[in-house]
């Protein structure tokens, strides 16, 4: 079964690290990926552009409202994801509780919708 691992962190932080934290933070981002790769349990995994980047898009009155910016503010940004493919919750759950972020944010487990036909849209 699919699940989708989102991380939730405080995009500012980065920033505010050192060289050497941050370069520590990348190698324990690699070494999670190489973990889920080797693990034969990834499908798919990305960094996502700061919130400053995003477009939020919402119908009002039956015409497209378009806004800069995240639908909401808050402490923490959804900052990437990894779509994994495990036999149940509880191993996705013991991913996402390897998953760095958990150290400085949280990670949403979600299952995907098995069986949900993309044509069919």
């Amino acid at each position: 079964m699919q699940y989708l691992l989102m991380t939730y962190v405080n995009e500012g932080g980065w920033a505010k690290l050192t060289p050497a934290e941050q370069e520590q933070g990348v190698a324990s981002y690699r070494a999670y990926s190489d973990a889920l790769v080797e693990a034969k349990v990834l499908v798919g995994a990305n960094r996502l552009q700061r919130t400053s980047s995003a477009t939020t898009v919402r119908a009002a009155n039956g015409k497209a409202q378009v806004l800069d910016g995240p639908y909401a503010d808050s402490k923490e940004q959804l900052g990437g994801y990894f779509l994994i493919d495990v036999p149940d919750l509880d191993a996705a759950i013991s991913w996402a509780a390897r998953c760095p972020a958990t150290h400085h944010g949280v990670v949403e487990v979600r299952p995907i919708w098995e069986n949900c036909d993309p044509s069919r849209t």
